[in-house]
């Protein structure tokens, strides 16, 4: 059975966890964009506690709400000059930066004209890393979709397993952040730990 999900930006870890545990995944762009979802944000733990980075969108005036494969980021403000330097000051000191570091920095030095192409080439990077056997398609129908993964104000109750977090000295451990927070701190046993998570 083909299960979906709509592309969220730097997914967090209970989002990754359900995708490693499928083996195929419809990556689903033809629903109206929803404001208040992970399509365009996430979190990352910043020398202050949690940091929200959101990507900026161009806003069409019309009375239809545009379809996530059809919404383009606003370029305007340098908006992959700020998450780049902010992903940096956050795990520059991190176990695995360095060894991620060529695989992430062209996502915030090239331009991407639609959010969710964007999404989708992040989410096929970081599976690659982890070396995950997810099969991914698009432009397929679903049967069931997952709607509660993409949505930011859902609030999961499960706290994640605890590893250890660059800042957790200072602020204690922060749940549910991006897959990055964890690649970046774990590396190579990210996909071990995401494997036994369980949702």
């Amino acid at each position: 059975m083909l299960v979906g999900v709509c592309p969220a930006y730097l997914p967090n870890i209970h989002y990754m966890a359900w995708l490693v545990s499928q083996k195929k995944v419809l990556l689903i762009t033809d629903k109206p964009y929803q404001k208040q979802t992970f399509r365009n944000r996430t979190e990352i733990y910043g020398p202050n506690g949690k940091l929200k980075l959101t990507i900026p969108i161009v806003h069409t005036k019309t009375k239809h709400r545009q379809l996530d494969k059809s919404v383009a980021i606003h370029y305007e403000n340098d908006w992959q000059k700020n998450h780049w330097k902010s992903l940096e000051t956050a795990y520059r000191s991190s176990p695995f930066f360095e060894f991620y570091e060529d695989d992430f920095h062209p996502f915030y030095h090239q331009k991407f004209e639609k959010l969710m192409n964007f999404n989708i080439c992040l989410i096929k990077k970081i599976l690659s890393l982890l070396d995950a056997p997810v099969s991914l398609h698009e432009n397929i129908k679903a049967i069931n979709e997952f709607t509660d993964l993409i949505i930011a104000k859902n609030k999961f109750k499960k706290e994640n397993p605890r590893y250890q977090q660059v800042f957790q000295s200072k602020h204690g451990f922060i749940n549910n952040l991006s897959v990055l927070d964890l690649l970046f701190n774990l590396g190579p046993q990210s996909l071990e730990y995401l494997v036994q998570f369980k949702n």
